[in-house]
């Protein structure tokens, strides 16, 4: 199990996780994050900017040609 620390909700209902959390989740100033709740449980899960997307390791890798045949017959199931 992870080890539990504590914040705080500011006057206005603001969440303050404390910096090691930030820290261990790559919060920065101004990143989005998705909000949910399970259990009655806050998950907050941060969404990597465009840049740390493209600094990952492609999970699949596809030639121009697939592509293409690809999205030829996505437009021919979707006329159909």
């Amino acid at each position: 199990m992870s080890e539990v620390v504590e914040g705080r909700v500011g006057s206005k209902g603001e969440l303050f996780p404390p910096k090691e959390i930030r820290e261990k989740l790559g919060l920065k100033p101004h990143t989005k994050v998705l909000l949910h709740v399970a259990d009655g449980k806050l998950i907050v899960e941060p969404i990597p900017s465009l840049e740390d997307l493209m600094s990952r390791e492609p999970v699949v890798t596809i030639t121009i040609e697939e592509f293409r045949k690809f999205r030829e017959e996505l437009s021919r199931q979707v006329e159909e």
